[in-house]
């Protein structure tokens, strides 16, 4: 397995022909989950956490559906990106999708919910991007509701990731 540096996933995402709009969102939220991971050191893997946020969403090449997450680590799988990245890429859609969730969805039946510290710092750093911008949980709390219904279990998932990694309450 290869490791990948912020030069080797920014050419990832341009071999796939990710549109600069994706490369530059993938740029902010990897600024976003190092001021987040900056809370951990030296627990959390920086190396890993760059990579995995500037790759999590190589799948967009495809598609701007839900499916991006599973297509992009397809990718990542195909290309022998380590093992930790693609799990990131798979895990980073809002605070995760539960098996059950993922049913519905017409997703692989499987649990996509952030385990490790480094897949969680993506997803939530993704979360608190909207395009290039950083926004807070009111907005990413009003965005899922919105997608979701304003009683979806994922709400709940956001909120307490949010805690856990900021330290903040709503």
């Amino acid at each position: 397995m290869r490791q990948y540096s912020h030069y080797h996933s920014s050419k990832i995402l341009k071999e796939y022909y990710c549109h600069p709009y994706v490369i530059e969102h993938s740029e902010a939220v990897m600024l976003k989950a190092i001021n987040l991971a900056s809370r951990f050191k030296p627990d959390v893997d920086l190396d890993l956490v760059k990579a995995g946020a500037m790759l999590h969403d190589v799948g967009r090449s495809r598609t701007n559906g839900i499916k991006h997450a599973i297509i992009g680590a397809n990718i990542l799988r195909e290309n022998g990106v380590q093992p930790e990245i693609v799990k990131i890429v798979e895990r980073h859609i809002g605070a995760g999708i539960t098996r059950e969730e993922a049913e519905l969805m017409g997703l692989p039946a499987r649990d996509y919910l952030p385990i490790t510290l480094e897949e969680k710092l993506v997803a939530h750093a993704d979360n608190l991007i909207h395009g290039t911008r950083e926004v807070d949980l009111d907005f990413v709390i009003e965005k899922w509701q919105t997608k979701l219904g304003p009683k979806h279990p994922s709400i709940q998932r956001i909120i307490k990731m949010h805690m856990e990694l900021t330290g903040y309450q709503r």
